[in-house]
C-alpha cells in the first residue's frame, strides 16, 4: 500500500497499540474507513490511532473490542496509557497484576503499592512534586493507581500475595511519625490474611539477598508467568518462561533467606515501639 507508515511498537505503549490495531484490522482485510463505520468514527481518527499520533479512549477501545470480538484487551491495553508518570511497562503489569492467581513482589527503599496507606501514597508523591520529578497531576495518578490496584485485589477469589521487604522499606521515614505508624500497621494486618505471607529482608541476609532491585512477579490463572523488573530509569515486563523461571527461583531463595512472618512481624511491632 502507498504511503502506509511502518509502525514499531516498541517504540512506546502508545505504538503498541496502534501496530495492534492495525494487525487486527488487517487480518479482517478492512479499510479504516470501514473499520471506523463500525466502530462509529471517522477514518482520519482510525488513521491517527494506529499511526500513534492520537491516544485511544476507554470508549474507542471497548467500541474497537467489541468489532474484532477481543473481550476487554484493547480496552485494557488503552487504560495502561493513562498513567503517564509511571515507568514503561508498569501500566501493562498492572493490568496482568488484576487478575493473576498468585503475586509475589520484593521492594527496595519504599512500600510497595499495594500495600501503602493512601496517607503514605499521598506523603511520597508530595516529596516528588516538590522535587519537580513529576507535575501535581501526575501525583494524582500515581495515587490514584494505588487505589486502583488495591481494589483489584479485593475479589473473590483473592490471588495469593507473597511479599518480601528489605528492612530498609521499614526504616524510611515517609512523611509524618504517625502516617509512618499507620503503614506499619498496614503491614501486620497485610500479614495476618489468610491469603498472604509476608516476611522482611534483613540487612543482615548481606550478599545473600539475590535481588538488587524491585521485583515483581505473576502466576496467571493458566499457569503462565510474566515478571516486571525496573531500574531507575526504566522497567521491562517479561512473558518469556525462560526468562522469568530463573527469577522465580532466585524469590524463592529470597524466602527461604528471609526472616520467618512472625518474626517479620515481631521487628514491625519493635520498630513501632521505638525498641529497634
Amino acid at each position: 500500500m502507498l504511503n502506509r507508515k511502518e509502525l514499531d511498537p516498541d517504540r512506546s505503549p502508545l505504538a503498541a497499540f496502534g501496530q495492534r490495531l492495525r494487525s487486527l484490522r488487517d487480518e479482517r482485510g478492512w479499510t479504516q474507513d470501514e473499520l471506523a463505520e463500525r466502530v462509529g468514527c471517522s477514518g482520519t481518527h482510525i488513521s491517527a490511532v494506529e499511526t500513534g499520533r492520537r491516544s485511544p479512549t476507554p470508549r474507542f477501545a471497548a467500541g474497537a473490542d467489541r468489532v474484532f470480538g477481543t473481550g476487554d484487551r484493547l480496552e485494557r491495553q488503552s487504560r495502561a496509557l493513562r498513567y503517564t508518570a509511571l515507568l514503561e511497562g508498569f501500566p501493562e503489569y498492572v493490568t496482568h497484576e488484576a487478575r493473576a492467581a498468585e503475586i509475589r513482589l520484593y521492594e527496595v527503599g519504599v512500600m510497595p503499592g499495594v500495600l501503602q496507606t493512601p496517607e503514605y501514597a499521598s506523603a511520597l508523591t508530595a516529596r516528588a512534586v516538590e522535587r519537580g520529578a513529576i507535575t501535581p497531576e501526575q501525583a494524582d495518578e500515581r495515587v490514584a493507581l494505588v487505589a486502583q490496584r488495591q481494589a483489584a485485589l479485593e475479589r473473590t477469589p483473592p490471588a495469593l500475595v507473597f511479599a518480601v521487604l528489605d528492612e530498609s522499606c521499614l526504616r524510611r521515614p515517609v512523611g509524618s511519625p504517625a502516617i509512618m505508624d499507620a503503614q506499619l500497621a498496614r503491614l501486620v494486618e497485610f500479614a495476618a490474611l489468610p491469603n498472604t505471607v509476608f516476611q522482611v529482608a534483613p540487612f543482615d541476609m548481606g550478599d545473600r539477598r539475590p535481588f538488587d532491585l524491585p521485583l515483581y512477579i505473576l502466576t496467571m490463572e493458566n499457569r503462565s508467568l510474566l515478571s516486571y523488573a525496573e531500574s531507575a530509569q526504566r522497567g521491562r515486563l517479561e512473558r518469556e518462561r525462560t526468562s522469568v523461571v530463573p527469577l522465580l527461583t532466585a524469590y524463592h531463595q529470597l524466602q527461604a533467606e528471609a526472616l520467618s512472618q512472625a518474626a517479620s512481624v515481631a521487628m514491625i511491632e519493635q520498630l513501632r515501639k521505638g525498641t529497634s
